[in-house]
C-alpha cells in the first residue's frame, strides 16, 4: 500500500507567534534566576561591610562599598509568588539597621554574564537588540528602588527604576532597554554586562539622573533608591528573574534541575559538604605527601581557586587500614586546569610512596566542604 506524503508547509501559521517564542530555549541570559541552586548554603549571616560576595543562591552575588553600618542576613527562601511554578526566592533581611547612610555606601546584589553569551545581542552596531527584563519582588518598605546594567567592556551605563506598590506582596515588574549602538562586548569569557539591583545607596550614587545607555556616571547609579536598612523590620525578596532579547517579557523559562546546576557548575563546584563525606581518592605520593586529582563535573570558565574550610583534623585520608586525619589542601595552581584538579596535603600525614585511599570528611565536621570558584 502506498503512504501518502503529508504537506507540513503551514503546519504551524495558526500557531501565536507568542506560543512559538515561549519555545526558545535558554532565551533567558540569566542564569538560577529562579534561585533553586544554591550550593554553598541556604544562609548567611552578617553581611555587611567587607562582606562582598556569594554567599547563598547560586550566581547571585552581594556586593557594598563605602562605611555602613548595615548588616542583613540572605537566605534561600521557600516564601514565592502563588501559583508561577516557583519554589525559591533569594531574601535579604536587615538585621543592623543604618538610618543616615553616608554619601559613599551601596549594598547591591548582581548578576555578572560573560561577554561570549552576549554576542547575539550585536551591541555596538546599527542593529544592537532591546532588552527586556522581568522579575517577582516583594517587601515590606514600599517606594522606589533602582537597577541598572552596566557594560564592563565599555565602562557604558543604562539605569532605570521600579516601585514596589504594596507592601508584603509579590509582585510582577518589567523594564524594557533600547540596545547600545556604542562599544560591543568583547567575545570572551570575562565579565561583560553586570546587572544590579540596589538596596541602599548614598548621595554619591543618588544625586544625578537615571540615564539610557551612555558613558558610566556614578551619581546615576541609583536615583531614588529607598534606604532598605532603615528598619531592621526591613526585607527584599526576588525570584523569576529573567533578561531576554526583545521588547516584551515571555514567561519565566525553566529548566531542569540538572540543567540548572550544571551551568551554576560552570561558576562554582562543590566537590563536597557536611561531615563524614566520601569524596574521591588519591595516594602517597611520597612518605609525606598525599594527592587528589578530582576531575570537575562540568567544565569551568576559568582555571578555578580551590575554596575550602579548614580546621584542625577536618579531613581524613584512609588507607592501609589507617586514617590519616589532615586540616586541608593546597592546590598545585600550576597543574590545575579548567577540567580538573590537582590538591595535595602535606602536614601531619605520613605514610609509604603509592600507598593508595580515599578521603572523607570528619565525623563531626559538619561546616566541612571543598569546591571549586572560578565565579567572575
Amino acid at each position: 500500500m502506498a503512504l501518502s506524503r503529508i504537506d507540513t508547509t503551514n503546519m504551524i501559521e495558526d500557531v501565536p507567534q507568542s506560543k512559538l517564542d515561549n519555545n526558545i530555549n535558554f532565551r533567558n541570559i540569566i542564569i538560577n534566576g529562579d534561585m533553586s541552586i544554591a550550593q554553598r548554603g541556604t544562609s548567611e549571616t552578617g553581611l555587611g561591610n567587607g562582606d562582598g560576595g556569594y554567599h547563598t543562591c547560586d550566581r547571585w552575588k552581594f556586593t557594598e562599598v563605602g562605611t555602613a553600618t548595615a548588616e542583613f542576613t540572605q537566605s534561600q527562601s521557600t516564601d514565592v509568588p502563588s501559583g508561577q511554578g516557583f519554589s525559591s526566592s533569594l531574601k535579604m533581611d536587615c538585621t543592623t539597621a543604618d538610618t543616615s547612610l553616608a554619601s559613599n555606601e551601596i549594598f547591591r546584589i548582581q548578576h555578572h554574564i560573560e561577554g561570549q553569551n552576549l554576542q547575539y545581542l550585536k551591541k555596538g552596531t546599527s542593529n544592537a537588540t532591546s532588552l527586556t527584563l522581568s522579575f517577582w519582588v516583594k517587601s515590606n518598605k514600599t517606594g522606589i528602588y533602582t537597577v541598572y546594567f552596566y557594560d564592563n567592556d565599555n565602562t557604558r551605563l543604562n539605569s532605570k527604576s521600579y516601585t514596589i506598590n504594596s507592601a508584603s506582596t509579590w509582585e510582577k515588574k518589567t523594564i524594557t532597554i533600547a540596545g547600545d549602538t556604542t562599544g560591543a562586548f568583547d567575545n570572551n569569557n570575562d565579565l561583560g554586562l553586570l546587572l544590579s539591583f540596589q538596596l541602599l545607596a548614598g548621595t554619591d550614587y543618588t544625586s544625578g539622573t537615571l540615564q539610557d545607555w551612555g558613558t558610566s556616571v556614578t551619581a546615576n547609579f541609583a536615583v531614588g533608591q529607598v534606604n532598605l536598612a532603615d528598619s531592621t523590620s526591613n526585607e527584599w525578596y526576588i525570584t523569576g528573574v529573567q533578561l531576554e532579547a526583545g521588547t516584551t517579557a515571555s514567561d519565566f523559562e525553566f529548566l531542569p534541575v540538572d540543567v540548572n546546576l550544571k551551568r551554576c557548575e560552570r561558576y562554582y563546584e562543590t566537590l563536597t559538604t557536611g561531615a563524614q563525606q566520601n569524596f574521591g581518592t588519591g595516594l602517597y605520593y611520597n612518605n609525606g605527601k598525599i594527592f587528589h586529582c578530582p576531575r570537575y563535573r562540568t567544565t569551568k570558565r576559568a582555571v578555578p581557586s580551590l575554596d575550602q574550610v579548614t580546621g584542625t583534623n577536618i579531613y581524613s585520608f584512609f588507607r592501609n587500614n589507617t586514617a590519616d586525619n589532615f586540616n586541608g589542601f593546597d592546590q598545585l595552581s600550576n597543574r590545575t586546569t579548567e577540567t580538573c584538579a590537582e590538591l595535595d596535603c602535606d602536614t601531619n600525614v605520613s605514610g609509604t610512596a603509592g600507598q593508595a585511599g580515599f578521603f572523607r570528611t570528619g565525623t563531626s565536621a559538619t561546616t566541612a566542604f571543598v569546591a571549586f570558584d572560578a565565579e567572575l
